[in-house]
């Protein structure tokens, strides 16, 4: 029994292929390279809006390696592409020889019906956000620049063509920690469905994919696209809100709010 993981090269990337190689069952790790995890502001906004920027990738580095340690890979076959590569013979020739019972994807770019034809078994996604609320891009986020920090979480679905509608398999939120930021905020979300994810694994290899109940979509939900992503957005963050959305949002000034989510246990 075996796992394909197709996944990006930063750290919560290499953080989530550890906690897969944890079960046991991880054989193959497909890493796509993206963009920087320290990019530089673009050379069209002012002064100002160029330091925000700064901050807020900062603070994001600054986060994933407080949450998941430095940049390590679990030891198991790799094989690094760029996203150019990622639908071509090549990768379907890896997936192929693999025959995974399972392919996962996280933090990649989307799979062509002719990749995800290569492999038989289960195929999900890891999807940064909660589906249908957050779907898209910067999908950790968007919850906090519309006040809704309690919707930062992850959900894990079935591969489609259509992207993050799939029928969802798991969901979970990140736990709201007093003093956190965004970016920790988004790094406890990928801590929980990592600490989840061999429970889930577990599932569908003693029990078979039966076990597992999906759930369709009643609602298309809300597409986030990342050309919507603007570095004015960073000024309610950082300079209205000083980065303590969480706090408010714990002191009930921001309302509150029930989810109902998708989850196996």
């Amino acid at each position: 029994m075996s796992i394909v993981f197709i996944t990006g090269n930063h750290p919560r990337h290499a953080y989530i292929a550890r906690c897969l190689a944890a079960t046991g069952k991880l054989k193959k790790l497909i890493i796509e390279q993206r963009e920087a995890h320290l990019p530089a502001p673009p050379e069209d906004i002012d002064a100002q809006l160029k330091s925000l920027f700064r901050e807020h990738f900062a603070k994001r580095e600054e986060a994933e390696f407080e949450m998941f340690g430095a940049l390590q890979w679990p030891d198991v076959e790799t094989v690094n592409i760029d996203v150019q590569a990622l639908n071509t013979e090549y990768v379907k020739q890896h997936i192929e020889a693999t025959d995974p019972d399972l392919l996962i994807t996280y933090g990649c770019h989307m799979l062509s019906d002719d990749t995800l034809a290569c492999a038989t078994g289960e195929k999900w996604n890891i999807h940064g956000g909660l589906s249908p609320w957050y779907r898209g891009a910067i999908t950790h986020f968007w919850p906090s620049y519309m006040l809704e920090p309690h919707k930062t979480g992850m959900t894990v679905h079935e591969l489609t063509q259509d992207l993050d509608a799939g029928a969802v398999v798991h969901q979970c939120v990140a736990p709201l920690h007093r003093g956190d930021g965004l970016h920790q905020l988004a790094a406890r979300a990928v801590l929980k469905i990592g600490d989840e994810l061999p429970q889930l694994v577990g599932m569908l290899y003693e029990q078979g994919a039966d076990s597992i109940t999906k759930l369709a979509h009643a609602t298309t939900g809300k597409l986030w696209l990342g050309s919507q992503w603007r570095p004015e957005h960073l000024k309610l963050i950082y300079q209205f809100y000083n980065d303590d959305i969480v706090d408010h949002y714990l002191d009930g000034r921001l309302g509150k709010s029930e989810l109902k989510l998708h989850r196996q246990f």
